[in-house]
């Protein structure tokens, strides 16, 4: 199975921006900035599956994550350098921001 992952240099940082404003794909970016790569489902964050399936899709869509397909399991990454080199300081701005209060 192949998944789109597009190239980022043809992803317009706003697509970026917009996946980056949910509190949801926020809160995933988030883990997957400590380092490393996790399957799709130890993310746990009070959504349902189908939810946080269309998070996950979300992010590989506007190239801010990458996902590897291996037999049933699906793991994610942050495409963390690919991100500083396009658009500098992005992420460390968006990471160092507070989380919002609800």
């Amino acid at each position: 199975m192949e998944l789109h992952e597009p190239d980022l240099r043809d992803v317009p940082v706003t697509a970026v921006l917009a996946a980056l404003a949910d509190d949801v794909r926020l809160q995933i970016v988030r883990t997957l900035a400590r380092g490393g790569e996790h399957a799709c489902g130890t993310f746990e964050f009070g959504v349902s599956k189908a939810t946080r399936s269309h998070h996950l899709r979300v992010l590989r869509e506007a190239g801010v994550t990458r996902t590897r397909v291996a037999g049933t399991s699906r793991y994610v990454r942050l495409r963390r350098e690919e991100l500083d080199r396009l658009y500098p300081g992005l992420l460390d701005a968006v990471l160092a921001a507070p989380d919002r209060v609800a």
